[in-house]
């Protein structure tokens, strides 16, 4: 349940940068009507931060809004599907890594809070920070399943009886 809300997190915030739906992305500012969807971001959050130089010169290149939308489009589908969920939540941990790096110091005075932000599905608050623990869980989880499988496949088989070897 838990990979599928967090799939469900990073699918709403795609769907909202897509199509400006109002909640994080205004309208005229979506990517389908000419928007950048890391411009806003980037340039904000990263005024006072030592890392601005790169992170500024990161806003607005097309390559790099490909990139982080096909990346929230990717990480949100795989988590929702349960289909390369590993490579799903590496890449979602490494997206809020970058993230919380261009915010970097945690104490910016126009940066958004990394700590919690509010998000569609809990308007009081998410914590951001569990989201990588969780993404690691997913992952985790996902390796344990295809373990017990493979120890499954190896195991006797009962049909009608009879134990047949595999």
């Amino acid at each position: 349940m838990t990979r599928i809300l967090l799939g469900f997190y990073f699918l709403w915030a795609f769907v909202d940068k897509v199509f400006g739906l109002g909640y994080s992305t205004p309208a005229e500012r979506a990517w389908v009507n000419g928007g950048s969807p890391t411009t806003g971001f980037l340039t904000n959050a990263t005024a006072e931060s030592p890392l601005a130089g790169l992170f500024s010169a990161l806003a607005g290149v097309p390559l790099v809004d490909w990139l982080f939308m096909l990346g929230l489009l990717g990480v949100g589908v795989t988590l929702i599907l349960g289909v390369g969920v590993r490579v799903g939540a590496i890449a979602g941990a490494a997206m809020l890594l970058f993230m919380y790096l261009a915010e970097f110091p945690l104490t910016l005075t126009g940066a958004t809070n990394p700590v919690c932000k509010v998000g569609p599905l809990a308007q009081a608050g998410e914590p951001i920070v569990v989201f990588d623990a969780l993404l690691s869980r997913c992952a985790l989880a996902l390796q344990r399943d295809v373990e017990v499988s493979r120890d499954d496949q190896r195991r006797p088989r009962l049909r009608d009886g009879a134990v047949i070897l595999q």
